[in-house]
C-alpha cells in the first residue's frame, strides 16, 4: 500500500511512518520542514510543501492509495481555522486525484462528549482548536470520503500498549489520556484493515 501522511514531522506522525514502513509499505511523509524527520528508508519519500497551499497538497496526493492526516496547529488557544483550510485542500485533492480512504486525528472534545466537570472544562479551554476539528471533520463527511476519525483524549508520550479501548459513542469510561504510540496504531490499522469506515472513534487507554 502507498500512504501518504501530513503532519509526519510531529510526535504522532513520525510513529506512524516508522509503523508504515516497518510493515513494508511506500510512504509519502508530507511536511513543512524536511529536516526534522529523521528517518531514512528506501521506500520513504519525504515531500516539502505546505498544506495550507492546495497545489502542493493536490501534487503529493497525486497515486497514494489512503491518507493519514495527525496535522495540528501552533495558534495555541486562539481563534483559529488553519486545520479546517488544510484538510479542505487534502479533501479536494483526494477528490482530483481519485483517492477516497483516509485516516484523521483530531480530539476528543470535538462532538462536545466528555462528560463530567472535567469534560466541560476540558471543552471550554480547547474550544477554539475543538471547533477547528469539528469543521475539519466536517468537511470529510461532506465530500462523501471513506473517512475514518480518532478522537484521542490527552495525548501522552508513554510507550505502546495495544491495548487501547476504543468507543463509537462518547468516550471510553473514565478514560483521561492515550499515548501517541497507540494512536499511531489505531489510524495505521483503520488503513490497513478498512476498518472503522464512516466511523468517529474515541481513544483512551
Amino acid at each position: 500500500m502507498k500512504i501518504i501522511i501530513f503532519g509526519a514531522s510531529g510526535k504522532t506522525g513520525k510513529l506512524l511512518v516508522e509503523q508504515a514502513l516497518s510493515d513494508n509499505h511506500r510512504v509519502t511523509a508530507f511536511v513543512r520542514n524536511p529536516s526534522n524527520l529523521n528517518i531514512s528508508n528506501p521506500n520513504l519519500v519525504i515531500v516539502q510543501g505546505d498544506a495550507t497551499d492546495a497545489s502542493d497538497v493536490k501534487k503529493a496526493i497525486l497515486g497514494h492509495d489512503a491518507v493519514i492526516s495527525t496535522l495540528g496547529t501552533n495558534t495555541g488557544l486562539r481563534k483559529t481555522t488553519i486545520l479546517h483550510e488544510m484538510t479542505q485542500n487534502i479533501a479536494q485533492g483526494m477528490k482530483e486525484q481519485q483517492v477516497s480512504r483516509i485516516a484523521y486525528m483530531a480530539s476528543a472534545g470535538i462532538d462536545k462528549e466528555i462528560p463530567g466537570v472535567i469534560g466541560k472544562i476540558t471543552i471550554k479551554l480547547l474550544g477554539n482548536v475543538l471547533d477547528d476539528h469539528h469543521n475539519a471533520v466536517a468537511v470529510l463527511k461532506d465530500n462523501n470520503l471513506q473517512w475514518t476519525i480518532a478522537r484521542p483524549l490527552g495525548l501522552n508520550d508513554k510507550p505502546f500498549t495495544g491495548t487501547y479501548r476504543k468507543e463509537a459513542i462518547g468516550v471510553p469510561k473514565g478514560g483521561r489520556s492515550i499515548s501517541r504510540a497507540d494512536v499511531a496504531d489505531f489510524l495505521y490499522q483503520a488503513i490497513v484493515n478498512e476498518e472503522f469506515i464512516h466511523q468517529s472513534v474515541a481513544l483512551s487507554d
